[in-house]
């Protein structure tokens, strides 16, 4: 009798964990994709459950959009905070997650109308159509704005409206904010930081290399190089040390966006409606594979990536799309479910929030 009851127990052990582990699991929360509809009047912000694909929410930004031919305009950090630029309002919304729903926190305001946010360096960073400003972080609280400067293009001139595309922390002393001015090369501002604030000083303004238009959209590594797409020439860059090292073909057209994964860097080629894979050295770039995947719909406007979900924007004939995808370890990506029409004509900017609670890979 005694044999028979321990493995009872020991079974009846065994289904308990299992149970809880599952209703663990279940808690973790879903992982959620934020889009910008990016309205000239009202704009909003769409909240998706990446697995159903179903909408949880329509919230305000309290401000105006109307941004475009930038990256970055939604930004989320470590899963609780998710910043939105109102273009058209010279002013940032910040979001709080929530379990599953996001509820809106403020507004800071910026010194010029904001296009691109990052957060590290515990500061939140938003370049301009004219400035870039840091705002300081307290426990993934937006607290207060401690520095700004002015962005300028190579030679000195500032830029004109609708050139700033990206930015993007570098490393603990700076951020570099890419800007396109076709027909000349274009530039990469390396604006310096003290204490993680921007410090007001004229920032080393990079020339894209001779025969490239449009540094764009660009992915950094933790070695401290950059890849950067040179969008209208087809081409991508590596810039290291204040300095591009290395150009390379894309393959495909109009590479724009990216987003990076570990080794591989996503870019979303507007013109040829594809997302290639890349890998970045500290010497040269390598186009992996021109075509990881199609996108269907309109043009890309957007894309970013977290814990095995990728998510890109296009739009297109007076509409708009969300399409995600899933990535596994090797960059192997595949579409998952059909594009999400999000029922407005000039989306544009997407974050990926994976559970804040979740376990690091």
């Amino acid at each position: 009798m005694f044999r028979s009851v321990i493995p009872r127990n020991t079974a009846a052990l065994l289904i308990l964990a299992a149970s809880m582990a599952s209703v663990h699991a279940d808690q973790r929360g879903a992982t959620l994709a934020v889009v910008m509809t990016n309205d000239p009047q009202a704009n909003q912000i769409e909240v998706y459950d990446t697995r159903t694909q179903a909408l949880l929410q329509t919230l305000s930004t309290q401000g105006k959009g109307g941004v475009g031919g930038n990256a970055r305009g939604v930004k989320q950090l470590n899963g609780e905070l998710v910043a939105v630029v109102n273009y058209g309002s010279n002013s940032v919304a910040l979001f709080k997650r929530h379990g599953d729903r996001l509820g809106f926190d403020r507004i800071v305001t910026t010194t010029s109308a904001p296009v691109s946010i990052d957060f590290g360096n515990d500061h939140m960073y938003v370049a301009g159509s004219t400035t870039i400003d840091s705002f300081e972080l307290h426990h993934d609280n937006v607290v207060w704005r401690d520095g700004s400067a002015a962005l300028e293009l190579v030679g000195g001139a500032t830029p004109p409206v609708g050139s700033t595309a990206q930015v993007g922390v570098l490393d603990k002393q700076s951020l570099l904010v890419t800007l396109k001015t076709d027909p000349l090369p274009g530039t990469v501002d390396i604006v310096a930081l003290r204490n993680g604030a921007v410090t007001g000083a004229v920032p080393d303004a990079v020339s894209a290399p001779a025969g490239t238009l449009t540094p764009f959209g660009f992915s950094v590594y933790p070695d401290g190089t950059a890849l950067i797409t040179l969008a209208h020439s087809n081409q991508n860059g590596l810039f290291r040390d204040g300095a591009f090292m290395a150009v390379a073909a894309a393959g495909q057209s109009a590479p724009c966006w990216t987003t990076r994964v570990g080794k591989y860097v996503f870019t979303v080629n507007a013109a040829s409606k594809t997302i290639s894979r890349l890998i970045g050295t500290g010497s040269n770039v390598f186009v992996d594979t021109p075509v990881a995947a199609q996108i269907p719909g309109g043009g890309p406007t957007d894309i970013d990536a977290d814990k095995g979900v990728l998510g890109v924007i296009d739009h297109g004939a007076g509409q708009s799309h969300l399409s995600l995808l899933t990535y596994n370890a090797f960059g192997e990506l595949a579409l998952s479910g059909a594009a999400i029409n999000l029922g407005v004509p000039n989306a544009n900017g997407v974050a990926i929030l994976a559970p804040s609670d979740r376990d690091d890979d």
